[in-house]
């Protein structure tokens, strides 16, 4: 599995463990991690085992998450990747956050579309999948930008925070 991309302006590289108090800034934003699968961490060890088990996941290559690196500051702003690979069906999914101060400046479609061209040029898949709940607006313009495609919503599809959610199905596909 890759170790690095690089875009215009950002570096994205696999997440390492010294990565581990950047990281912990952004997963402890509540406005970051509001539609994250996770709740807002209040220590840095939960940032150290959240990279461990996503090097776990990509040492099986079941999945690869990168920091992403802002080139000019070398500052880690956010991080995105695939949340799973399925090489049978020639699919995966995608998942990204950013830090709140880098909001709205184009970085997560930057990102996004590297990890697109590594998906479909190099890995050869035919699909990535983005789950994403209704009222994250942001990330629904995000894929939009992306030119992913709306293909429903899975009504209770998963627990979040303790509660059934319901998430909308996008997706973009090699043809598109």
């Amino acid at each position: 599995m890759i170790k690095e991309l690089n875009t215009k302006r950002l570096h994205l590289r696999r997440m390492e463990i010294s990565d581990s108090q950047s990281l912990f800034k952004i997963w402890s934003d509540p406005h970051v991690t509001e539609f994250m699968n996770i709740t807002s961490f209040i220590h840095e060890a939960q940032a150290k085992e959240m990279i461990e088990l996503l090097e776990e996941l990509a040492q099986a290559g079941k999945a690869v998450r990168f920091s992403m690196i802002e080139r000019n500051s070398k500052e880690i702003i956010g991080t995105c990747g695939f949340n799973s690979i399925d090489f049978d069906n020639a699919k995966a999914e995608i998942g990204y956050d950013i830090a709140k101060a880098y909001w709205g400046m184009g970085f997560a479609p930057e990102g996004i579309r590297a990890l697109m061209d590594y998906a479909f040029g190099t890995l050869k898949l035919n699909r990535i999948e983005a789950k994403v709940e209704p009222a994250n607006v942001n990330s629904i313009k995000v894929l939009q930008k992306l030119n992913f495609k709306f293909e429903g919503t899975l009504r209770q599809f998963e627990i979040s925070k303790g509660n059934f959610i319901d998430v909308n199905m996008y997706s973009s596909l090699k043809t598109d």
